[in-house]
């Protein structure tokens, strides 16, 4: 005695549909009379495993441009750029920061700088402004634009308010003297060391994304995709700094701090 299997549309549910040819991977195919539509026998789920989806954004943070990640991966480039700006709709950056030791005053010690880049061509300049914490190395806040005073003041307005009591190093950009208050902000050149944490962050944002060495062929087309590539990036990287924390913080109770090499008082 026979079996009879009723298959039915996947979109609509109507019976009335008829076989239309094989996949590429032989599964049979259908259409609905009914909506128009296309389905196929037992179809897959959408979509790459997590454990692929995570290979391929430590493989990002590691210099590979997108059409690298599409020879290695053998995914197209255009689905590994909707995956990274998907992965990029993340809470504001301050969730992924440590809240202030009060009792570790230098800890709401900050390094303000900013780094170069281009998006399209580099007629069109663009600005990263970076806020680093010194005790925890963590990025507490950052924004793109133009060196203006208005870019400087959405990024200090996007600092908690927890640390924007402590002291601020910057260099000797206007900008930052018209926004940050006199008695926290310490101008100062390179030489004297107290901006070394935020220089060298700069050097592994320019070593860990493509998108920001200085001569590649890789670069951003839009500002979105250049925010989004540094959120997420900024996202991991303060994870990574907090999984850290814990060891560091016991040389700061213990009276050393590797961040006292060059750097003083002021």
């Amino acid at each position: 005695m026979g079996v009879m299997i009723i298959v039915t549309c996947r979109h609509c549910g109507s019976d009335d549909i008829v076989k239309f040819g094989r996949a590429p991977n032989g599964k049979q195919k259908y259409r609905c009379h009914a909506c128009g539509r296309q389905s196929r026998e037992n179809p897959a789920p959408n979509g790459y495993e997590p454990e692929c989806r995570e290979e391929i954004l430590r493989a990002y943070e590691e210099r590979s441009s997108l059409r690298g990640l599409e020879r290695t991966f053998g995914i197209d480039r255009n689905t590994v750029s909707r995956g990274i700006k998907k992965n990029a709709e993340l809470p504001p950056l301050w969730y992924s920061i440590l809240t202030p030791d009060p009792d570790l005053p230098t800890m709401t010690t900050l390094e303000l700088d900013e780094l170069w880049t281009f998006v399209g061509s580099k007629r069109h300049q663009a600005w990263i402004w970076l806020v680093l914490c010194r005790a925890t190395r963590q990025v507490v806040a950052a924004a793109v634009g133009p060196r203006t005073i208005e870019t400087c003041r959405c990024l200090w307005n996007a600092i908690p308010g927890a640390y924007r009591i402590g002291r601020c190093y910057s260099d000797f950009l206007e900008a930052y003297m018209h926004v940050i208050p006199m008695g926290q902000h310490r101008p100062i050149g390179k030489d004297s060391g107290q901006t070394n944490h935020i220089e060298r962050f700069n050097n592994t944002l320019r070593q860990r994304l493509a998108r920001l060495v200085r001569k590649t062929l890789s670069f951003s087309k839009s500002i979105r995709m250049l925010e989004a590539c540094l959120n997420l990036f900024l996202w991991r990287y303060n994870r990574e700094q907090a999984r850290k924390w814990p060891e560091r913080r016991r040389q700061f109770v213990n009276g050393f701090s590797p961040c006292r090499r060059r750097v003083a008082q002021i």
